[in-house]
C-alpha cells in the first residue's frame, strides 16, 4: 500500500506544474492535448477523443504583458489567462475549448484568440437559465458541436462505446475523490485544505486513469490509517468558483486552531460532486450533467427557481457538523459579489458564524488574515452570554 505522503507529494509535484505533465504526456503518447476551462466543460469528449483535458489553471506569476490586453477590475483569473497567452506561456495546448461561464472568462478568451491565433477555440453557449422548457435541447446541441469540433481537431470519430467508457472513468475518479471528502467530514482522518485542493486540482489535470490509479491506493491508506483528527473548530469554506485559493492562505486558516471538513470550491467538492448519468445515450447524459450538478451545488452564474446556494450551504454544514462559514470571495468576481448578500442574510437568520475573505491574484495579507481569523475562531468558541 503507497505511503500517504508520497502519494499526496506526487500529486503536488504535478498540480503545482501543470504543463510540465502535458508535455511529458504529449511526448509519451504522441496525442493532443486540450486546455479547458472552468465550470461546466465536459472532460470526458476529450477523453473520449483520445486527447488529454486539462482545466487551465492561473499562474503565480504577477501579471505584466496582460495589462495591456484586460482592465484591471477583471478578476484574478480572468488576467492570468490573458497574461499566460501574453507571455506564451500556453504553447503546450493544441487547442482552447470553453462553455460559457461569465463575462470575465468570455474577455480572457477573446484575448487568448487574439495573442494565440495559431490555437484554435471552440465556445459553448450553454444557456444559464436552467429552467426553461428550451434549455436542455439547447444545451444538447451545444454537447454535440464540441463533440464535432473535437474529432475534427483529433482526426478521430468519439463512437458511443468510447464516450461511455470515459463517462465511467471520471465518474470513478470523482467517486473516489468523494470518498476522501467523506473521511475528511467524519473526522476519521486528517486531510488539510491544501491537501485536500491538491487531490482535485491534480485530478483536473492528469490522465484520468493515471489519477484515479494513485487516488485508489490513497484512499485505502487513508482509510487503514485512520488517524483521528485533532479536536479543533471545524468551518466550511466557500467560493472561489473558476480557480484555487493559494496554499499558504488556506494553511494560515488551518494554523489558527481549525480544521476544514468541508468546502464548495471549484477546486474542491464542487468539481467533483456530481457523476454523470451512465444510463442511456451518452451525449443525453453528459446535459442531464449539466443540470443534474447545478442542482447537486448550485452556482451563482446559473438561474434555477427550485435550488438556491444559501439553502445548500446550511443543508452541507448540518451534514459536516462545521461551526463556521469561511467565505472566499475572488476581487472583482461579479456572480459572488451579486450573490453574497443572499448568503449572508441566510447565515444570519440561522446563526451561523462567518467571515469574508476577499482575495487577490496578487498579494496576500497574512498577517492582517490571520489576526481576523483568530478573531473569528474566538467568537466561535467563546459561550454564549445569557442574561437573567
Amino acid at each position: 500500500m503507497p505511503d500517504t505522503q508520497d502519494a499526496i507529494a506526487t500529486l503536488t509535484r504535478i498540480a503545482q506544474d501543470p504543463h510540465a505533465y502535458a508535455q511529458g504526456w504529449k511526448r509519451q503518447h504522441q496525442r493532443k492535448v486540450i486546455g479547458t476551462f472552468p465550470m461546466n466543460f465536459p472532460a470526458e469528449l476529450v477523453h473520449a477523443a483520445g486527447a488529454l483535458p486539462v482545466v487551465v489553471q492561473d499562474d503565480r506569476a504577477p501579471i505584466t504583458l496582460g495589462r495591456t490586453l484586460m482592465y484591471e477590475f477583471y478578476c484574478g483569473y480572468a488576467r492570468s489567462l490573458t497574461d499566460q497567452a501574453a507571455t506564451r506561456k500556453l504553447g503546450v495546448f493544441d487547442a482552447f475549448l470553453v462553455v460559457d461561464h461569465c463575462v470575465a472568462l468570455l474577455g480572457a478568451v477573446d484575448a487568448m484568440r487574439f495573442e494565440l491565433p495559431e490555437q484554435p477555440v471552440f465556445l459553448a453557449q450553454y444557456m444559464a437559465s436552467m429552467d426553461e422548457e428550451w434549455t436542455p435541447p439547447e444545451v444538447r446541441k451545444q454537447v454535440e458541436s464540441l463533440q464535432t469540433q473535437l474529432e475534427e481537431l483529433c482526426a478521430v470519430t468519439i463512437t458511443k462505446e468510447a464516450l461511455a467508457h470515459s463517462i465511467r472513468a471520471f465518474n470513478r475518479n470523482r467517486q473516489l475523490l468523494r470518498q476522501v471528502y467523506d473521511l475528511r467530514r467524519s473526522g476519521r482522518t486528517r486531510i488539510t485544505a491544501t491537501q485536500m485542493q491538491t487531490l482535485v486540482k491534480s485530478s483536473m489535470v492528469m490522465d484520468i486513469e493515471e489519477h484515479t490509479a494513485i487516488l485508489s491506493g490513497l484512499v485505502g491508506a487513508l482509510e487503514a490509517e485512520r488517524e483521528t483528527a485533532p479536536n479543533l473548530v471545524r468551518l466550511h469554506l466557500s467560493g472561489h468558483f473558476c480557480h484555487g485559493p493559494r496554499p499558504e492562505l488556506l494553511d494560515v486558516i488551518e494554523s489558527c486552531g481549525a480544521v476544514v471538513v468541508d468546502d464548495d470550491l471549484y477546486t474542491g467538492f464542487r468539481y467533483i460532486s456530481t457523476d454523470v448519468p451512465e444510463d442511456g445515450d451518452p451525449v443525453d447524459a453528459l446535459t442531464r450533467w449539466y443540470f443534474d450538478r447545478n442542482t447537486r451545488v448550485p452556482c451563482a452564474t446559473r438561474a434555477q427557481k427550485n435550488v438556491d446556494w444559501e439553502s445548500y450551504l446550511l443543508g452541507s454544514l448540518k451534514n459536516s457538523g462545521a461551526a463556521g462559514v469561511v467565505i472566499l470571495m475572488v476581487k472583482f468576481c461579479e456572480p459572488h459579489m451579486l450573490y453574497y448578500p443572499e448568503l449572508r442574510k441566510a447565515l444570519l437568520r440561522a446563526q451561523v458564524p462567518h467571515l469574508l475573505i476577499e482575495t487577490e491574484h496578487e498579494g496576500l495579507a497574512v498577517e492582517s488574515i490571520r489576526v481576523r481569523m483568530e478573531a473569528f475562531l474566538e467568537q466561535i468558541r467563546r459561550p454564549a452570554v445569557t442574561t437573567a
